[in-house]
């Protein structure tokens, strides 16, 4: 799952970006409202941690900025005013939840887990590749009656290639969706969990759903999406 975290405390955004790394997150960071809102505008997010008293452009006012464009990503608000006005005013703004400064890092992750299991918008709640089925709800899969079992690094990743069904996904673009971080950029991370999910869903089935196309990335869906995939790539290089 990829998180916005919004926060001008160097600190604090530090050690709670390390926290929902920790925790499997991939985690972008924000230091000032107008940033905030620049980077949720331009790319997905499956939740955003915005703090309200971000320099330039306040939380409620990019929270408002969100909802006026439509988008439906739950906005958590973190602040250290306590009043209930302030809250009012983010709860207003469209913001889904509210935590106050200082607060606990286990009920943090505990509101970032309810707020994505409820997401915004149904149409990704379930999302079906052939007949395997990804509930971003409930964290799981299924291919046909079959659930398998994946981890959380794992379901991510499974997730990120769902969402670009069809279509080629580079080892670099899984790194910087799914890890977001550095020390992996040389190993073989990537090689290590195509084969743990290529196997978890294709092993024993019929027709195979995940495809790794050497030097380019990896697809997943049926054989003539992949052929599409494939051919796309094709005609770009001429």
């Amino acid at each position: 799952m990829r998180i916005l975290f919004a926060e001008d405390d160097r600190q604090l955004r530090t050690s709670v970006a390390r926290g929902l790394r920790e925790a499997s997150y991939t985690v972008e960071l924000a230091a000032t409202g107008e940033q905030a809102l620049a980077m949720a505008t331009a790319d997905h997010f499956d939740a955003i941690l915005l703090d309200i008293l971000l320099p330039g452009q306040d939380g409620v006012a990019v929270c408002n900025a969100l909802r006026s464009q439509g988008k439906r990503v739950p906005i958590l608000m973190l602040t250290a005013l306590d009043a209930v006005e302030h809250r009012i005013r983010g709860l207003d703004a469209g913001a889904d939840d509210y935590l106050t400064k200082p607060f606990d890092f286990g009920e943090l992750l505990a509101r970032v887990r309810a707020l994505t299991r409820r997401i915004a918008d149904p149409a990704e709640r379930k999302i079906r590749v052939g007949d395997l089925v990804i509930d971003v709800g409930t964290r799981s899969a299924h291919r046909g009656k079959r659930e398998i079992d994946l981890t959380e690094r794992e379901f991510a990743f499974l997730l990120h290639l769902a969402r670009r069904a069809g279509e080629v996904v580079s080892r670099q673009e899984l790194l910087a969706r799914v890890w977001d971080d550095a020390k992996h950029a040389q190993s073989n991370i990537i090689d290590v969990y195509a084969f743990r999910v290529r196997r978890k869903i294709d092993e024993g089935e019929a027709v195979p759903l995940f495809k790794t196309l050497r030097g380019a990335g990896y697809v997943l869906g049926s054989s003539s999406a992949r052929r599409a995939a494939r051919g796309a790539k094709t005609a770009r290089k001429r």
